[in-house]
Formats: structure tokens, C-alpha cells, sequence
């Protein structure tokens, strides 16, 4: 019969139960790219992949943005609000369509985004990475 300081030790050895946290739910989530400036979309490829995304595509123009909204297999997209001269709107229609998150990035405030889709979350440009890595886990989140 063990001693009941062995038994008690090997208590103290026992891992403690209590909550496991969370996993991040940028891990393996794929997001969908809209950003028409190279520079911006090449950061956010790098940053995006470096914190475990999945990059589906990235969508320079309005026309190839829509196209990958409606035939790729995303989580989540990060909709830039302009491109060029054309706006997200259709774009951003797609993916609420599809009942998907996205997250808007523009330099022009809420004030510029679709009237549609007012409501969405926004990141305003130049933002930093904390930021937008935030803003899509908060809005995964709330997608689950």
C-alpha cells in the first residue's frame, strides 16, 4: 500500500483541469483578398499567411474580386472599399449573399462604405496589423 505522501505527490504531478483557451480562430481560416494596391495586398498576404490564414485568392479588380467571391471556398473576406474608380458594392454583395464575414479597409471612413453594408466592421487605412488581425478574429467569432 503506497504511503500517503507518495499518493499525495503524485497528486501535486496531475495536471489541473480548468479551461483550455480558446484556439485562435485565424488558424487555417481562409480569407479572400480585395486590395488593389500591390504594396497593401502583398503585406496583407504576408501578415495574414504569417498568422496562420489560408490565402484564397486575392482579388485586384472589381471583376476578379467577384469572380473569387462567388466561386471560391472562404471563411472570410477583407474587402478594400475602393478600386481604382469602381467600388466594392457588388462584391460585397456576393459575400453577404453567402452569408460570409467580411471586414472593409478604406481610407475614407464609414461615410464611404456601401450604403447596403453600413453596419459591417471597418478598418481604416494605414491601419497596423493588430488591428485587422482583431477585427477578423472578432468577426469570425461572431460568425460561428
Amino acid at each position: 500500500m503506497p504511503s500517503s505522501e507518495s499518493s499525495d505527490l503524485s497528486k501535486e504531478n496531475a495536471p489541473k483541469a480548468g479551461p483550455t483557451p480558446m484556439a485562435d480562430p485565424l488558424i487555417g481560416a481562409k480569407v479572400l483578398i480585395v486590395e488593389d494596391d500591390p504594396f497593401i495586398a502583398l503585406a496583407l498576404e504576408e501578415t495574414l499567411h504569417d498568422f496562420g490564414m489560408i490565402i484564397v485568392g486575392v482579388g485586384r479588380s472589381i471583376a476578379q474580386a467577384k469572380t473569387l467571391a462567388e466561386n471560391s471556398i472562404f471563411q472570410i473576406a477583407v474587402l478594400d472599399v475602393n478600386l481604382g474608380h469602381e467600388t466594392i458594392d457588388s462584391v460585397a454583395d456576393v459575400v453577404a449573399a453567402r452569408n460570409l464575414p467580411f471586414v472593409f479597409t478604406t481610407g475614407h471612413g464609414r461615410a464611404g462604405l456601401p450604403e447596403a453594408h453600413r453596419d459591417r466592421a471597418i478598418v481604416e487605412k494605414p491601419f497596423y496589423v493588430e488591428e485587422i488581425l482583431r477585427t477578423l478574429r472578432e468577426e469570425l467569432i461572431k460568425a460561428t
